[in-house]
């Protein structure tokens, strides 16, 4: 959901002729999040307000267009660094007359927020009755000084600006305020009125203060008040996972914020999983987080802290039934940083394989069928999720497949660790992945990796290429064998759906889960024609050398049978 916001704003020239100070409040219409921005212009020769005004134009109209993946303090600097080497330039040019300008630029994305400083404008914050002064001013100091400043935009060819970033609650209060209001209003007036006054009376009340106490200066502020916050951001996430210490290794009956582990549910080394008990409501949860061996790597919380952006976002949709429900810390301060799923009920494919419970036809094409819907829903949401296989495909008591596991799923948000990971298990990744340099990952590497799947649960437990060895690119020369061959009772049609799903080269497998399902759906009626078989050399490409050395040891047998054995 979009934010909630009550703003006010105002820019007067006060006592002063001319007023050099520019505000700005710059909302996008989808929801992105909020820039607001104040800037007090210093000058000679009048070129203050041109000063301000370009330098927060710029900025409101340029922030919501760069990249989605640019973190917001990048963006800033990016555009506050352009304008300052350009006003920089001018001022060169301009010579004696020139034109700076102070800065503040309040940025609310998702649940965080990101305040960019130069000068001396201020910005505070006012929460639960406590008021903060997030900026310090950039001025020489002392009586004589105390309104030299040390940084502005375009002072010099580069420029410093000073950061802050945090997190947003709602009932929040920012107040961006330039150096004629709060040269002459007292923080705790701030404070005290905000409590009193919408955004745009707060706004013309701290104004009309400064004036009356006084102030010869140009008078602007911003006010913005929080009613309701955005979604996180994946900026979020990251940011309040690796605020939190990880966990230790738990032992059956170890309590964590109010729940009692039961058992350790599965272990890769990487991320442990931990059935536990909320003895408050008697609900079991299941309980991801980091291995303590793993605890001490950035990319590793930034990697699971993506996994949880990642299923928050898709917990809504067509696909969310297909999913495990990640669910909100039980608790307003998590102790440790990990994951809460809910607990499902049933087994997974791999425990059926391993149980060699074999599935009849029927089911199995139904698990076919709801598996590649739910991918289909995610490659559609531009989600690859990379490491489909038995393990990660969940059977419920309620006879719903779900997915599990988005731990190294590709969203184009990923973390550069994530993106570049040799992801899947070898058995299940596509031929081409093993090229040097691999093929990126894309939908046709979920498609295959289900398609080795159903190719065990129809051959029971049996792999099309048996078991494959990273880099072991060998084993996919030949073609495999049909599941029916190992399984009388699978269909002719099941098997050409299989084989062209699992097929060598990407040309001969489907493009879209879409059309996999379509073929499942249509089956017997209208079935695929029969895979045909690749020619001796294609799948051998060593064959004409194997070729012709057994011509040339058969030649060579010969003439020794000629020479030893027969007269002369």
């Amino acid at each position: 959901m979009p934010f909630e916001l009550d703003i006010g704003w105002v820019s007067r020239p006060g006592r002063a002729a001319v007023n050099e100070d520019f505000a700005a409040v710059q909302m996008p219409g989808d929801g992105a999040g909020m820039l607001a921005a104040v800037a007090d212009g210093v000058s000679a020769g009048g070129w203050g307000r041109e000063a301000a005004q370009t330098t927060v134009t710029s900025l409101a109209n340029d922030f919501f267009c760069t990249p989605a993946t640019w973190e917001p303090t990048v963006a800033l600097d990016r555009i506050v660094g352009a304008q300052n080497a350009w006003l920089y330039g001018v001022n060169r040019r301009r010579q004696p007359a020139y034109g700076l300008t102070t800065l503040t630029a309040l940025v609310l994305r998702g649940q965080s927020y990101t305040l960019a400083h130069v000068g001396d404008t201020r910005a505070y914050l006012l929460r639960q009755g406590q008021i903060e002064q997030l900026t310090e001013d950039h001025v020489m100091g002392g009586v004589d000084f105390a309104h030299r400043l040390t940084r502005a935009i375009g002072l010099e060819d580069r420029v410093t600006i000073d950061y802050r970033q945090g997190e947003v609650l709602p009932g929040d209060i920012f107040v961006l305020l330039s150096d004629g209001i709060h040269n002459d209003i007292k923080p705790r007036q701030i404070a005290q009125w905000a409590g009193e006054d919408q955004a745009q009376a707060l706004a013309e009340r701290l104004a009309d203060a400064a004036e009356r106490q006084g102030s010869r200066d140009n008078l602007s502020a911003v006010v913005v008040r929080v009613l309701g916050v955005n979604d996180a951001t994946l900026e979020d996430t990251t940011r309040r996972a690796q605020a939190l210490p990880s966990l230790p290794l738990l032992k059956p009956g170890a309590m964590i914020d109010g729940l009692r582990v039961e058992a350790l549910a599965a272990d890769s080394g990487i991320y442990r999983v931990y059935r536990v008990l909320h003895e408050a409501s008697g609900q079991q949860y299941a309980l991801k987080t980091l291995h303590p061996q793993r605890a001490h790597d950035r990319h590793e919380w930034a990697a699971l802290a993506h996994e949880a952006w990642v299923a928050r976002h898709l917990q809504t949709g067509p696909t969310a039934q297909h999913l495990v429900r990640l669910h909100a810390p039980l608790v307003a301060e998590p102790s440790a940083f990990y994951l809460l799923y809910e607990w499902l009920d049933g087994e997974t494919l791999a425990q059926w394989i391993e149980q060699k419970h074999r599935p009849n036809v029927a089911q199995v094409l139904a698990i076919a069928q709801q598996a590649a819907r739910v991918l289909g829903g995610l490659h559609r949401q531009g989600v690859i999720h990379r490491d489909v296989k038995p393990a990660n495909l969940h059977y419920g008591r309620d006879g719903v497949v779900r997915l599990l596991d988005l731990g190294v799923a590709l969203t184009g948000r990923e973390p550069e660790a994530v993106r570049t990971l040799h992801a899947g298990t070898a058995s299940y990744v596509n031929p081409e992945q093993w090229d040097d340099p691999p093929v990126p990952a894309d939908a046709g590497t979920d498609l295959f990796a289900l398609g080795v799947t159903l190719y065990q649960l129809l051959s029971a437990g049996r792999l099309p290429y048996g078991e494959v060895i990273a880099y072991q690119r060998g084993r996919y020369w030949r073609d495999p064998v049909a599941p029916s061959r190992h399984n009388p009772q699978v269909p002719i049609w099941l098997d050409s759906i299989v084989l062209k799903a699992v097929a060598r080269t990407p040309a001969q497998r489907f493009e879209t889960a879409e059309e996999l399902l379509l073929a499942l759906e249509r089956g017997a009626a209208r079935p695929l024609p029969p895979a045909a078989g690749s020619p001796l050399a294609a799948r051998d490409p060593a064959f004409a050398w194997k070729a012709a050395l057994l011509f040339s040891a058969v030649l060579n047998v010969a003439l020794i049978y000629w020479i030893l054995f027969l007269p002369r």
